[in-house]
């Protein structure tokens, strides 16, 4: 009964940009951190961005900085992950996750089933 859904993804031209959206059902995700994973298929799965509870951020991979935003809206018991300037290596399958620390310590307790990013010409 609890669960993270991924949604926005898509096939993007490199530039271009997508906003993913990570909706809570079954629990308030207002305790919880908010943690964004890619993976592509055959390779390691790949931290990039985690917001705290308190809305603090960390930044896991440095090949987004500058270009992705994280945040949180709980009125609306979602995350977003804001995609802007997007490469061809940015292509990956997306997955949120809640953190049940709610300080982006690393104990992702849900997992969303994922969203694929494709970004090519």
């Amino acid at each position: 009964q609890l669960q993270l859904v991924e949604s926005g993804g898509g096939l993007v031209q490199p530039g271009g940009s997508l906003r993913l959206s990570c909706a809570a059902s079954g629990f308030t995700l207002d305790h919880y951190a908010i943690g964004w994973f890619r993976q592509v298929p055959g390779k390691e799965r790949e931290a990039v961005l985690c917001i705290s509870s308190s809305g603090n951020i960390k930044n896991f991979a440095d090949s987004v900085t500058g270009r992705f935003t994280i945040s949180r809206e709980n009125a609306k018991n979602t995350g977003y992950l804001q995609m802007n300037s997007l490469k061809p290596e940015d292509t990956a399958i997306y997955y949120c996750a809640a953190e049940v620390t709610g300080t982006c310590w690393g104990m992702y307790e849900y997992w969303g089933q994922g969203t694929q990013v494709t970004v090519s010409s």
